[in-house]
């Protein structure tokens, strides 16, 4: 018999460079561990993600230590009605009519602006020159904020973002996410006063003036939100965009197929997002004792959710590590809901908001490439590697096209 494999280390070189290795077996044989460098326990499997996820046994108060350091107090720290409400405020401007006639022509105007830069050049560092800066763009253009002040925004989230994922609680990049919180809210909060007393019809115009049985968000509450949107809205969509083409040049059948048919975006996105999703681990904490495969997890103590093992669980999908924008155990028609059959948005009450603000700007982003870029490739002749592990994309993503004008 052979000796049983020893529990992969999170925070290891070796998971760092392939966490999917890593998953397998903790879903095999690790479902439950607990990990005393971070003080959490790790799960893997994608059933206890989910009633992670979906259980009200488990809260989110995890965000009071994790996340009010460099945002504030979010809805994500909010439960019962005091969430409802807030998520209530803050929810129509991210769906609906709202989204459709504020929102995409920002979104379509600043795809259209980036892609023109590199278009005639026939080679780009998608990362570097669109996925990084496009989604930073369409969310200060959102908020009605300067562009001209792109660089202070992308400095802000790449710090804050740096603190949310410091599992090894590095000392230096802890005090630079405070710092940030302190710069941003030097900056929003005079303007967050200017837009109560002329409102114009812009989001953070929208946060300034939404309204629920008299109830208003606080100055402080709105600035908080917009720091969670800057990070939440622009990390993740830079990352799924960096994802969602590398998967598709490596398939050059299936980007045929997204190519002469554009209706096929959202499920080669949602496929992204099972397969390769930006974010690898969320937080929650049970209000008791629960008991989970493996074993039982204390009430208080937190509970880290591997959403890249629970999307590639062989007990929920097959042929788990493939990539395929056909797949039939991947339910297309809520794949952007809260009732989805992968974890990468989280699921239930706390479901991603922006979820439609996400898929719009993938739909965008990837329709608007692929009309400029022909014949794409990989500059290095293969994927280039994912880098990360709180959140996870490549890093480049260096191509070769044929400009199609």
């Amino acid at each position: 018999m052979s000796a049983p494999t020893a529990a992969p280390d999170i925070l290891s070189p070796e998971f760092a460079a392939d966490p999917y290795s890593a998953y397998r077996v903790m879903r095999d044989d690790h479902p439950l561990i607990w990990h005393e460098p971070t003080q959490s326990y790790v799960i893997s499997r994608y059933a206890d993600v989910v009633r992670a996820f979906k259980d009200p046994l488990f809260t989110s108060r995890n965000y009071d230590w994790q996340l009010e350091p460099v945002h504030g107090r979010t809805i994500l720290q909010m439960d019962g009605r005091e969430h409802s409400t807030h998520r209530n405020l803050v929810a129509p401007a991210f769906r609906g009519r709202d989204l459709a006639e504020k929102f995409v022509p920002v979104i379509e105007r600043n795809s259209a602006e980036l892609i023109e830069a590199f278009a005639a050049d026939g080679e780009v560092d998608l990362v570097a020159q669109y996925a990084t800066r496009f989604p930073i763009n369409v969310i200060v253009d959102m908020l009605g904020l300067p562009k001209s002040d792109h660089e202070h925004f992308h400095r802000w989230y790449t710090s804050i973002m740096g603190f949310l994922s410091n599992l090894s609680g590095d000392e230096t990049v802890m005090a630079d996410g405070i710092r940030t919180k302190g710069e941003f809210e030097d900056y929003m909060v005079p303007i967050i006063a200017a837009r109560r007393e002329n409102p114009g019809d812009d989001l953070l115009s929208t946060l300034c003036t939404a309204e629920i049985d008299g109830e208003r968000m606080t100055d402080h509450e709105i600035k908080a939100f917009c720091s969670l949107l800057l990070t939440a809205g622009g990390e993740t969509t830079d990352k799924a965009i960096a994802s969602v083409m590398s998967n598709l040049v490596a398939h050059p059948d299936q980007l045929a197929a997204v190519r002469a048919d554009h209706s096929l975006i959202p499920a080669a996105f949602a496929e992204t997002l099972r397969h390769s999703p930006p974010v690898h681990m969320i937080m929650r904490q049970p209000a008791e004792d629960v008991e989970l495969s493996g074993g039982t997890v204390e009430a208080g103590r937190t509970v880290t959710c591997l959403i890249g093992a629970a999307n590639r669980d062989p007990e929920q999908y097959e042929r788990p590590d493939e990539f395929d924008i056909a797949r039939p155990d991947l339910d297309q028609g809520r794949a952007y809901t809260a009732g989805a059959n992968h974890t990468a948005f989280a699921l239930g009450r706390h479901f991603c908001v922006g979820a439609l603000l996400a898929r719009t700007e993938l739909e965008t982003a990837v329709a608007h490439l692929l009309d400029a870029m022909d014949d794409i490739a990989f500059a290095d002749g293969a994927p280039p590697p994912e880098h990360g592990v709180f959140t996870r994309a490549p890093s480049q993503l260096r191509l070769t096209f044929t400009p199609t004008t």
